[in-house]
């Protein structure tokens, strides 16, 4: 029987979820964290880094898209150490902002927080169709995930600034965001591990690793 080109189509639409993905993550940190900036807000700025993780992340999985499942984890696996290591830069940003001080703007954090969480309400509508295509899709979907309780957790954040009179729920809001970065970054390559150990078991049961005499 000929080829019905059903992978093919499969990877062009996975590589199209990717492309869209990777559009709204880099416009959403451009705005959002533009935002942080104007409102002194360490959760808008921790927010829009992760973002910028998220972005990044899908760059590498796009490379992935067709490629060896090999190369596929490796992807994956980059993206969970890109996330620690920006969730961390992320953290350290929030300590230096309680320390030194600030004062941010309840209102631009509750409407960018708004429009954050609609960009990400979109990606997790595109991911659900391809969460189960593979160890970088399952990543992706735990970043979006993230990113929802992220947005909310900054709305919230913004609507306590307002009340209190304090810059405390933000500050909280950005260390609560760095810890969730991390979490993500840290399960992505535990996933990672799984993978990799299913794979080398499935080798064996093949008789492909066997010990040499």
């Amino acid at each position: 029987m000929s080829d019905c080109g059903c992978e093919e189509a499969a990877e062009r639409l996975e590589r199209d979820a990717r492309m869209l993905l990777l559009a709204i993550n880099a416009t959403t940190f451009a705005i959002e964290g533009g935002a942080g900036l104007l409102a002194h807000s360490a959760g808008l700025l921790a927010d829009s880094l992760d973002m910028l993780a998220d972005a990044g992340v899908y760059g590498l999985a796009l490379a992935a898209v067709g490629r060896a499942e090999r190369f596929k984890i490796r992807a994956a696996s980059a993206s969970g150490v890109l996330q620690t290591a920006l969730g961390l830069s992320v953290l350290a940003e929030t300590v230096r902002k309680a320390i030194v001080g600030s004062e941010p703007r309840s209102a631009l954090m509750m409407a960018v927080g708004v429009l954050a969480l609609a960009a990400n309400a979109w990606c997790l509508s595109v991911i659900a169709k391809h969460r189960d295509g593979g160890v970088h899709m399952r990543a992706s979907w735990i970043f979006s995930v993230n990113d929802v309780l992220a947005n909310l957790g900054v709305i919230t954040a913004g609507v306590l600034v307002a009340l209190l009179r304090s810059p405390v729920p933000d500050l909280v809001a950005g260390g609560a965001i760095s810890a969730l970065v991390i979490r993500g970054g840290l399960s992505i390559m535990a996933d990672v591990r799984r993978e990799r150990a299913g794979q080398a078991a499935a080798c064996c049961s093949d008789g492909c690793c066997a010990k040499e005499p």
